[in-house]
């Protein structure tokens, strides 16, 4: 069996992102490793009309990085800690595809395990795919869980 001792694992805080916990837990507890849970915060675009604006929009950044910082904590707790497994929560910022394969190669990941929303169409067209061009870009193994389908307990998930 191949053994991963560093799991990254993105979330997007969705209910699709976290269909991908069961199954890192799982290889997680089989092989003794470590999980990274990551979240990357897009910064925001504040258009500045007058001087003072540009002032607001750090204090803005910095609640919605604790925000972002508490949920990120509480997934870990309940999904990763509550099991048992170790698991180092990272938030980072700027283009999520870009920063989530930076912090694989940096950390350096066995495997990532990613779900995906499942869009095909006009919805994969306009909103693109994070999980398609982590496939193609990684340094190390995907493994791509897609929403709706059967967990690691084999109970049917509902089609998000």
């Amino acid at each position: 069996m191949l053994r991963f001792q560093k799991i990254l694992v993105p979330t997007d805080f969705s209910d699709a992102s976290r269909e991908a916990f069961g199954h890192a837990r799982a290889l997680a507890q089989a092989s003794g490793g470590t999980v990274l849970l990551v979240h990357v915060m897009e910064m925001p675009h504040y258009p500045t009309l007058f001087e003072g604006a540009a002032l607001v929009a750090p204090a803005i950044d910095d609640d919605l990085r604790a925000q972002l910082r508490q949920q990120l904590d509480a997934l870990a707790q309940e999904h990763f800690v509550a099991h048992g497994i170790p698991v180092n929560a990272v938030l980072r910022e700027g283009p999520p595809t870009q920063e989530l394969l930076d912090c694989a190669t940096e950390q350096g990941a066995d495997l990532i395990v990613v779900a995906t929303h499942g869009y095909t169409g006009l919805k994969h067209m306009l909103l693109g795919s994070t999980t398609e061009q982590i496939v193609r870009h990684a340094c190390c193994p995907v493994l791509t869980v897609r929403a709706g389908q059967r967990d690691t307990a084999g109970e049917s998930t509902p089609e998000a």
